[in-house]
């Protein structure tokens, strides 16, 4: 009995010294005042729970991630001279702050003599891209967050399937959280067929179990370094607006042919080498499009030395003079966003936020009413999509507009890989502009009072929901 009161004593002296050295850590490293004070207080006060949390939710940054940009394998570093000797004349030297600022986020040139095309419907969406990977000679990249084992998911593996066992290789690479429910037989299939999988989460190193709270957000489909797809679209039958609850989906994704999409292989690559240690052997090759639009690729993520896409959209308002829309389907921006929101509208910037009406996380949905009396006090808009599920990620600053996998909370900011294309090209924005109108159309404006003259249980509820921002 004597004996194992001693090991329970040691056992809870060794929480307790664990406790205080990561609250030192968290001191350290947490990045802001508010997180080190609940982190602090919690590893010294409740140890035993709070030191394993502190593992999965306290890290701020994803280690072991190599990019090419700053790589330390040789192999990388050779795809990224390779791919840099090819796209040099289609540089496009930066004259904007803006761009300038985003091209630096980004570690990549801003490149002309590209074709861009913008999709705003699932099906149509769906049927360009099954077309392009069909029409595959020499190799498929495909990296998704979500896909599913679904009619639309089982439509993609056949076509990559078929494509293998013609010769084609295909590589694909999903999100271990995100696509967890993918059935073996499933990935069988494709492995028996030659398709090379694999997932971007608990791999290689023991301690990459730790990082849970990271996820590879990016939707990226490179075909023979000819095309490539970003944007919102997983591959799942909701994004068809076949879900039960939601119903009809609405989404945008991009196409782009000509040298931007090395930029985009090249990040898939990155993801692929963590993912595996393996280097693909794809060689980079592009040809100039008549269309000659200009494109920079923006990877982000929680492996760069700064929040890139936070520091993005913070320029993008700060850019802004005379309209400023944000499309996405969670809204639980940081104080810096905030901030940066609340003073674009007061210089007088069109700032509108389009949101769902009904957003598929009850959490995220509560948390975004929160932020109305800071956000609508200032003269920013709030827009509520009622058509159905908004789900599309998209900016428009002046006549800069992004489309990508980027969302408007901490999530994308810190803990998610997303990937997003920025333009100024004037055909470009002018089917986004024209977009958004349509949106903004289906939309209903938010007043104060939506939150104001609520029951205070709901408010209560909204700032309660506000408090785990970090991680929505």
């Amino acid at each position: 009995m004597l004996l194992m009161a001693e090991i329970i004593g040691a056992i809870i002296a060794l929480f307790h010294i664990a406790g205080v050295a990561h609250a030192l850590h968290a001191l350290m490293k947490t990045r802001t005042s508010q997180g080190s004070i609940a982190w602090i207080m919690s590893l010294i006060t409740f140890p035993y729970i709070a030191v394993p949390l502190y593992w999965f939710l306290g890290r701020d940054r994803f280690t072991g991630y190599v990019r090419a940009r700053r790589a330390h394998d040789e192999r990388l570093r050779q795809k990224a001279a390779d791919l840099y000797a090819v796209i040099q004349r289609f540089v496009v030297k930066e004259t904007d702050p803006f761009i300038a600022t985003a091209v630096s986020l980004a570690g990549m040139p801003l490149l002309r003599g590209n074709r861009l095309d913008l999709f705003d419907e699932g099906s149509a969406t769906f049927d360009a891209l099954f077309h392009s990977i069909e029409s595959a000679k020499s190799y498929v990249l495909v990296n998704y967050y979500i896909m599913k084992h679904d009619a639309i998911g089982d439509a993609l593996q056949q076509i990559l399937v078929r494509k293998a066992r013609e010769g084609v290789k295909v590589m694909l690479l999903f999100d271990e959280m995100g696509s967890n429910k993918l059935p073996r037989t499933f990935l069988r299939e494709m492995s028996d067929a030659g398709v090379v999988f694999h997932s971007f989460g608990i791999n290689r190193f023991w301690w990459s179990r730790l990082q849970y709270n990271f996820r590879n957000h990016r939707k990226i489909v490179v075909v023979d370094g000819r095309e490539a797809y970003i944007g919102g679209l997983n591959v799942a039958d909701e994004y068809l607006g076949w879900h039960p609850q939601l119903g009809y989906w609405r989404d945008t994704h991009m196409r782009m042919t000509g040298p931007a999409v090395l930029a985009v292989q090249l990040v898939f690559f990155e993801d692929w080498f963590w993912a595996c240690g393996d280097v693909p052997a794809a060689v980079p090759d592009t040809t100039e499009q008549a269309e000659d639009q200009e494109l920079l690729i923006l990877p982000t993520g929680p492996a760069d030395p700064m929040d890139s896409w936070q520091l993005f959209i913070v320029a993008a308002c700060n850019h802004a003079k005379e309209k400023l829309w944000i499309a996405s389907p969670y809204f639980v921006p940081d104080n810096g966003v905030t901030s940066a929101l609340q003073a674009a509208a007061l210089r007088g910037v069109d700032v509108r936020l389009l949101i769902p009406d009904k957003s598929d996380s009850r959490l995220v949905g509560w948390a975004a009413y929160s932020y109305y009396e800071q956000i609508l006090t200032a003269g920013v808009k709030i827009h509520r999509y009622k058509k159905g599920f908004l789900h599309q990620k998209v900016v428009l600053s002046d006549d800069y507009v992004s489309v990508g996998t980027g969302n408007l909370d901490n999530r994308s900011f810190r803990l998610n890989f997303e990937i997003t294309g920025i333009t100024a090209d004037p055909e470009f924005s002018r089917q986004v502009h024209e977009m958004l109108e349509r949106d903004f159309a289906q939309s209903d404006p938010s007043l104060l009072s939506d939150y104001t003259d609520k029951p205070w249980y709901f408010k209560c509820a909204c700032r309660a929901a506000r408090l785990f921002s970090p991680i929505l």
